[in-house]
């Protein structure tokens, strides 16, 4: 028997002795390169990063040369070296080429690095990329499992859409490969292919019926990861999963697996902390969540097994922590019965109480989401959640601070606000603002009386400071001016907190002021309340010096001294003296440097002197200022979707003093869109303290709808009213009479306009109640109204809008940034068409919702014609 026949070929290893001695005869003519240690070493032992670069500039100058030489003898450590540097941001590029040749090479140990250098350095942007795909697929042919792996892993990491539907093919046939561990790999590698490329999902279906059979875990994994990946994806492959295999065969064999893994013995290979292989666990409880979603019976045939996890899991471990969340997760999204929601809820409830903060975040997060479903189960751990608001983890704040809201309800309302109060007053800066605005929404709802509630607005005032929206004062004001019978508290409790400093309390003077000038005359000759701690005793000089300190204040914001310069002269009908010493005051503002102020103090200087007949008429003071609807309690807004929006919602802000035109030049970028770069565009900042809603002035900015008249004037509305001695019909063009309808005339009867649909999609709907004052024909107030159509909460809420400059946008604050279930979230919005052209108007939404942010824009401009006729 000679040698061929034993497989020797002499030629091909006589051959291969050549090569090695070759080989080495380089390796001792040429002086081996630095290894890697040795360059870590190095870099490592660089004191500052100027060496740094001088020891990799240098080792990148050798390895080019190295290159150009075609040195093949150290190439594998040259690239090693190099993609340590690429690891460090240094530019590694130039060893592309290399890593191609790399993965040519016959030796393992030479396409392994090959292959790692190629899926760090190489772009599919590049022409190098494109070359690869010959080499992948012939490892993909070859007949030893690692190579294939290797070059499963780097089609998975580096596939483009091209390379991908080039060797789908190849990764659907390795999927049925009577190796386990190379279906493990071409699975994991069709995962990523569909993702880049979702239409091959069709292909590799069919594979995917068997990979739920496997024994072998690693498969298993595996197979599920890539099931879910396609269930989340596509809607058709679902139901494919659901109908046309049956969820009679999916769900119960899943079930059936993860049953095996609660009540298997110990086993080594699968072991982690004593829970048995809870990656699988967790992967199968993720796809059955996904599965038994809106459906009744694959909900039904998985109820036992999650009760089963949730009660037999270990707890004292990670690791079983983990599972116990999915599981909570699957109950709450699945058509699970009530039983199991309590459990699951009960499960959060004992994570609220563990020492690790991540869990308790991921405690209280779960909660927020699960809230609206179980609100009662919820319920029972109230005073658990109220004590995460003394964490000192600000994300723990905020998560128990918005839960502790949405668990407000009549019966717990004094308990709950009490608690948050505290919460305000010691809260970051950052709370406060969106923690006030959810105080006085939740009174508003709640309230037992009419005297509770107005004590927890004042506590408000006091506790947020400057920090508190405009809506809320605007709120405030509405309630003491219906509220008869609390007015004498309510100009006594404010007139108290005026007396203390308020430069960091603005709104809390603007409040205090208002109802000051509206009842002055009850702090110092009305009654005395019996439920008042301590009597005013005051005098009429003593007020105004509070005043006169208030107005003078370089603290006080020119909105505050706005409020307090038209108190100051309501005063003057109320009191019985010191009208000389009002009038001083008032006659020192004719030359202030503001405008504004300057312009007020001309205007109710005149009340004084030319029109001094009329002031007690004009200064009367001012009828209850009830809402069109007197079921909806206040302006500011509704909850959770259970109050309409009140059609008169803006009759208080009108009548109020408004800031000054905001500079159009910060809002341009408002839309961020590159169509919309120069629209106008309107934006409200929710968690930014504002003295007033801002008024865009279109004049100042680029027409963006396109093909519009730019040279159409439109005045900019009145900042404050003048004085005339005869009434007139106030129009944005015409400002000679503001202030005599603002005072004598009845509110603005209010023409309905059809309704119209904005915007519906994913689940959230945007509706436009339209409304035309009768005596401001150019004026259209639009109530949008945002209701959340999903079953799932919508938060981070933002709605902008933009018209074209021969309009005038003013928006105000919304009621809220989150949209609950069912609920809704309002917004008032004026525009004033002088030109009495066809409004468009561009939209901007954005929300997290479950899949994460949203950003949608859309044009709105089917405006029924009855609008501005």
């Amino acid at each position: 028997m000679n040698a061929s026949e034993h497989g020797f070929n002499p030629a091909f290893n006589m051959a291969s002795i050549k090569q090695a001695i070759n080989e080495a005869v380089e390796r001792v003519r040429m002086p081996a390169p630095t290894r890697l240690r040795d360059l870590i070493r190095q870099i490592r032992a660089a004191r500052t990063a100027a060496e740094e670069r001088t020891v990799v500039n240098k080792e990148c100058a050798y390895i080019r040369s190295t290159f150009r030489e075609e040195d093949s003898v150290w190439r594998c450590r040259n690239i090693a070296k190099l993609l340590y540097i690429h690891m460090l941001g240094y530019p590694a590029h130039f060893g592309q080429l290399e890593c191609l040749k790399l993965i040519a090479s016959p030796r393992f140990t030479d396409k392994r690095i090959g292959y790692l250098g190629a899926m760090l350095l190489l772009d599919e942007r590049q022409d190098v990329h494109l070359l690869i795909t010959n080499c992948l697929k012939n490892d993909l042919n070859s007949s030893t499992q690692f190579v294939i792996g290797l070059a499963l892993c780097t089609l998975g990491a580096i596939a483009s859409p091209e390379m991908a539907r080039d060797l789908a093919a190849e990764v659907e046939r390795l999927m049925k490969s009577p190796n386990a561990y190379i279906r493990k790999k071409a699975a994991l590698c069709a995962f990523r292919i569909i993702r880049r490329v979702p239409e091959l999902m069709e292909m590799f279906l069919p594979a995917t019926r068997s990979l739920l059979t496997e024994k072998n875990h690693g498969v298993l994994i595996t197979g599920v990861t890539l099931i879910t990946e396609m269930c989340e994806n596509s809607i058709d492959t679902l139901n494919h999963f659901k109908k046309e295999c049956g969820h009679r065969e999916i769900v119960p064999n899943l079930v059936r697996i993860l049953k095996n893994l609660i009540l298997a013995g110990y086993s080594p290979e699968h072991d982690v902390s004593g829970v048995s292989d809870p990656f699988l666990q967790v992967k199968i409880l993720r796809l059955l969540r996904i599965l038994g979603r809106n459906d009744v019976d694959a909900s039904e045939a998985m109820n036992d097994i999650l009760a089963q996890v949730a009660t037999n899991t270990e707890t004292s471990k990670n690791v079983g922590n983990t599972i116990l969340y999915e599981t909570v997760l699957s109950i709450m999204d699945i058509k699970s019965e009530s039983g199991l929601r309590v459990l699951a809820v009960n499960i959060l409830g004992r994570f609220l109480l563990n020492n690790d903060k991540n869990i308790r975040y991921v405690a209280l997060n779960t909660l927020l989401k699960t809230v609206y479903v179980d609100t009662s189960a919820v319920q029972r751990h109230r005073s658990t959640i109220l004590e995460c608001l003394k964490d000192p983890d600000v994300s723990i704040r905020r998560r128990a601070m918005e839960l502790s809201f949405a668990l407000v309800n009549s019966n717990n309302i004094r308990t709950m606000m009490k608690e948050l109060l505290l919460f305000l007053e010691r809260a970051d800066p950052e709370f406060k603002a969106q923690c006030s605005s959810n105080i006085v929404m939740s009174a508003e709802r709640f309230a037992p009386n009419k005297r509770w509630h107005l004590e927890t607005l004042f506590k408000v005032l006091v506790a947020a400071g400057n920090y508190v929206r405009d809506d809320v004062v605007a709120c405030t004001i509405q309630l003491i001016s219906e509220a008869q019978a609390q007015q004498g508290y309510a100009v006594c409790a404010l007139w108290r907190a005026l007396e203390r400093d308020t430069a960091d309390k603005q709104p809390l003077a603007q409040v205090a002021t208002w109802c000051i000038g509206e009842y002055g005359d009850l702090l110092l000759y009305g009654p005395p309340s019996e439920d008042v701690e301590a009597p005013v005793n005051l005098t009429e000089d003593e007020v105004i010096d509070v005043y006169q300190r208030l107005l003078w204040s370089p603290q006080n914001t020119v909105v505050t001294k706005q409020y307090t310069l038209l108190s100051l002269t309501k005063l003057s009908t109320r009191f019985q003296q010191g009208n000389e010493k009002i009038r001083q005051i008032i006659d020192t503002f004719g030359s202030n440097l503001h405008i504004e102020l300057q312009q007020r103090g001309v205007e109710f200087s005149q009340l004084f002197r030319k029109y001094e007949h009329l002031r007690t008429a004009l200064l009367e003071r001012m009828p209850p200022m009830e809402t069109a609807k007197p079921q909806a309690n206040g302006i500011i807004g509704l909850v959770n979707g259970e109050s309409e929006i009140e059609e008169d919602k803006t009759s208080i802000l009108e009548q109020l003093p408004v800031a000054a035109p905001s500079d159009s030049s910060a809002l341009l970028d408002l839309l961020g869109s590159s169509d919309l770069d120069t629209e106008v565009p309107t934006a409200v900042v929710n968690n930014t303290p504002v003295t007033a809603a801002p008024v865009i002035n279109n004049n100042d900015l680029l027409d963006l709808l396109g093909g519009l008249d730019l040279s159409s004037p439109v005045s900019a509305p009145p900042s404050f009213p003048q004085v005339q001695p005869t009434p007139q019909i106030f129009s944005p063009t015409n400002t000679s009479n503001f202030l005599v309808d603002g005072l004598l005339n009845s509110s603005p009867v209010q023409n309905e306009i059809p309704s119209l649909v904005a915007f519906d999609k994913l689940g959230l709907k945007i509706v436009f109640k339209l409304e035309r004052p009768s005596e401001t024909p150019d004026l259209l107030v639009i109530n949008m109204l945002a209701q959340n159509v999903s079953s799932t909460q919508l938060t981070e809420f933002l709605f902008q809008a933009a018209v074209p400059k021969t309009f005038q946008l003013q928006m105000l604050s919304p009621s809220g940034t989150v949209i609950p279930p069912s609920g809704q979230v309002t917004q008032v919005m004026k525009v004033t068409n002088i030109n009495k052209a066809s409004l468009r108007m561009r939209l901007r939404i954005s929300y997290t919702g479950e899949s994460g942010p949203v950003l949608e824009q859309t044009e709105v401009n089917n405006f029924p014609p009855l609008a501005w006729q």
